[in-house]
C-alpha cells in the first residue's frame, strides 16, 4: 500500500508477539473529546478484552516495518433489527477500538483496517456494520460517514454516576430481589426482544461471569413476581455487568472548572462530613466501573423504582471488594424518560453517543431507511460486551 511513504500490511492480531506493542499503540492513543476530558484504557494485558466475550470477534493490525502503527476490532452477534425480514432478525457487526499512532495518520491506515474489517464481516455474511463515536470526533465521523458510508442510525446518551462512601437510604416502600438467570432472560425475552439490536443470545450475557446479576424493584404490597409470569402494575428491572473486571479508565487531561470542582468538593466533605456530600472519586489512577444494562419499567410510577435499582447498584458497588470501581455507566437510547430517573452527573456523562450503521447487503437498503428515521419509534438495547 505504497502512497509515498513506507509500505504497511494488515494483519491478524497474533496474541504473543504482538500484546507489548498493541499496549504500547492504546496508550498513546486518547479516547474522548478533544477539548475536554481525555481517557486511556487499560487493558491489563489482554488487548482483545473488550471483543473476547462477543459470539465472533477479530482483531487486525497494521504493520510498519516492525512497528504496530494501528488495529482495528470488530464484533458479529445476531440481534432484532424489527424492521428486517422474516424474523425480526439480522446478523450485525460491530467496529470498535480504530486506532492511529498520531504520526501515522492520514496515510490511509485507517480507511485499510476498517476496509478489511468490513471484507471480514461480509465473508460471514453480515447484514449491517455499525459503529459509535463521539460526534464531535470529526476526524472518525468524516472517514465512517462521507468515506465508507455510514448513515447516523441513534444518538444514545451515556450517562455517569460517581460511586462515593456514603450509602443511599431506599425508599422503605420498595422492594428489590434478585431473579435467578432463567427468570431473568424469561422476562427480557418477553419484554424486550422487540427492542433495536436486542441480542438473540441474551442468556450467553446473562450468564457470562462478568453479569453480577438482575434485580428487579416493585412496591410494597404489590404483586411479587410469580412462576405464573404475572408481573405488578408498577415494575423496574436492571442488569449489572462489572467491565472493570476486564480493563481500566485512567483520566488524562480534565478541564480546569472539574478539578477546582473536585478539590473544593473533597475539602468541603472532609471540614463537614455531617453534609454527606456525594464525592468525586480519584480519577487519575486506573479505575473500573459497573455498567448496568437491559434497564427496563413498566407503569406510570415505575420511575421511581428505576431511580431506587441505581441507588442499589451504587450500593453495591461502594461496599464491593473492588475498591477500584469509581463510577457507574448506563447508555440510554430511544426513551429518553429514562434520564430523568437514572441518577447521573451532567459533568461526566456523553448526551449523545453517535451510532452510525450502513448495509452490507443490498437488500439491506430499505431496511436501513426505517432503521435511521427520526426520531427513532423504538428503544434500544445497549451490549454490555460492546462498551
Amino acid at each position: 500500500m505504497g502512497m509515498g511513504f513506507k509500505e504497511f500490511i494488515i494483519r491478524s492480531y497474533e496474541g504473543q508477539s504482538d500484546r507489548a506493542q498493541v499496549e504500547v499503540l492504546e496508550r498513546r492513543c486518547e479516547v474522548g473529546p478533544a477539548e475536554s476530558v481525555f481517557l486511556f484504557t487499560d487493558t491489563m494485558g489482554d488487548p482483545i478484552c473488550r471483543i473476547r466475550n462477543s459470539p465472533m470477534f477479530m482483531m487486525l493490525v497494521a504493520e510498519l516495518g516492525n512497528e504496530l502503527v494501528g488495529v482495528i476490532q470488530g464484533s458479529i452477534k445476531v440481534v432484532t433489527i424489527h424492521s428486517c425480514p422474516p424474523m425480526g432478525l439480522a446478523k450485525v457487526g460491530y467496529v470498535l477500538g480504530l486506532r492511529v499512532v498520531p504520526h501515522h495518520r492520514r496515510k490511509g491506515i485507517g480507511s485499510s483496517l476498517v476496509q478489511r474489517l468490513e471484507e471480514w464481516f461480509i465473508s460471514n455474511d453480515v447484514d449491517y456494520a455499525y459503529m459509535a463515536t463521539e460526534k464531535d470526533n470529526y476526524a472518525s465521523v468524516s472517514l465512517f460517514m462521507d468515506k465508507f458510508g455510514y448513515t447516523k442510525f441513534r444518538t444514545p446518551a451515556i450517562l455517569v454516576n460517581p460511586v462515593n462512601h456514603h450509602s443511599f437510604q431506599i425508599s422503605s416502600n420498595i422492594d428489590i430481589a434478585r431473579l435467578k438467570i432463567e427468570q431473568a432472560e424469561s422476562l427480557y425475552r418477553r419484554f424486550m426482544s422487540s427492542t433495536e439490536f436486542f441480542p438473540n443470545d441474551i442468556d450467553n450475557i446473562l450468564r457470562n461471569r462478568l453479569s453480577l446479576g438482575t434485580w428487579v424493584a416493585y412496591f410494597k404490597g404489590d404483586s411479587d413476581f410469580g412462576s405464573n409470569g404475572q408481573v405488578p402494575s408498577n415494575w423496574a428491572m436492571l442488569s449489572v455487568w462489572n467491565s472493570g473486571e476486564i480493563f481500566k479508565l485512567r483520566l488524562g487531561k480534565a478541564p480546569f472548572s472539574c478539578l477546582l470542582y473536585t478539590k473544593s468538593w473533597r475539602f468541603i466533605d472532609k471540614i463537614f462530613p455531617c453534609f454527606k456530600l456525594p464525592t468525586l472519586p480519584d480519577f487519575f489512577n486506573p479505575f473500573g466501573f459497573y455498567f448496568m444494562y437491559g434497564v427496563y419499567h413498566e407503569g406510570p410510577f415505575s420511575g421511581k423504582l428505576v431511580r431506587a435499582l441505581c441507588q442499589f447498584v451504587h450500593n453495591m458497588a461502594s461496599k464491593s471488594k473492588d475498591e477500584n470501581c469509581k463510577i457507574i455507566v448506563t447508555e440510554v437510547g430511544g426513551r429518553h424518560e429514562l434520564n430523568n430517573h437514572i441518577p447521573h452527573w451532567k459533568l461526566l456523562s456523553c448526551p449523545e453517543d453517535l451510532w452510525c450503521i450502513k448495509a452490507l447487503k443490498n437488500e439491506g437498503t430499505n431496511t436501513l431507511h426505517e432503521l435511521t428515521k427520526t426520531p427513532p419509534r423504538i428503544a434500544l438495547f445497549v451490549d454490555p460486551r460492546e462498551v
